[in-house]
């Protein structure tokens, strides 16, 4: 068992292993995970259900697919078994909303001097934000 870190809306946790590439979580350990939990009528939070067509693709074993929920959930990942992180990308419907109204979510970065900077702060000027990486 290892500790497997989920990279989504927050910074979780949980107990599991990485089998061919695919990270598996203990049936306890994906709504801390991703804060869902498999139930028969499908993947579930609080009173919402996405219905699971295949649930032999996202039960192994006794284990879940974290990747599988996640595309049932329709939130693109990013798998790196090597630091054991799982990178869950916004639903698709935030996605396509953010491309429709032109309108980029309020963040929060460090500028070139250190200094904490947001989006906002900037709100009602022209602005280019250039992002990169080296990897």
């Amino acid at each position: 068992m290892t500790t497997i870190t989920v990279l989504g809306d927050e910074v979780a946790t949980a107990a599991g292993e990485w089998v061919d590439g695919r990270p598996l979580v203990e049936p306890d350990g994906l709504s801390a995970a991703i804060g869902w939990t498999l139930k028969p009528e499908g993947l579930c939070r609080d009173d919402m259900c996405v219905p699971v067509r295949d649930r032999s693709a996202i039960e192994v074993g006794d284990k879940i697919d974290l990747a599988v929920a996640a595309d049932t959930l329709d939130r693109p990942t990013l798998l790196d078994p090597e630091t054991s992180a799982v990178v869950l990308g916004q639903p698709n419907a935030t996605r396509q909303a953010a491309l429709r109204d032109r309108q980029a979510p309020d963040f929060t970065f460090a500028d070139l001097d250190g200094a904490d900077r947001s989006l906002s702060d900037y709100a009602g000027k022209k602005r280019l934000l250039v992002a990169f990486s080296s990897w």
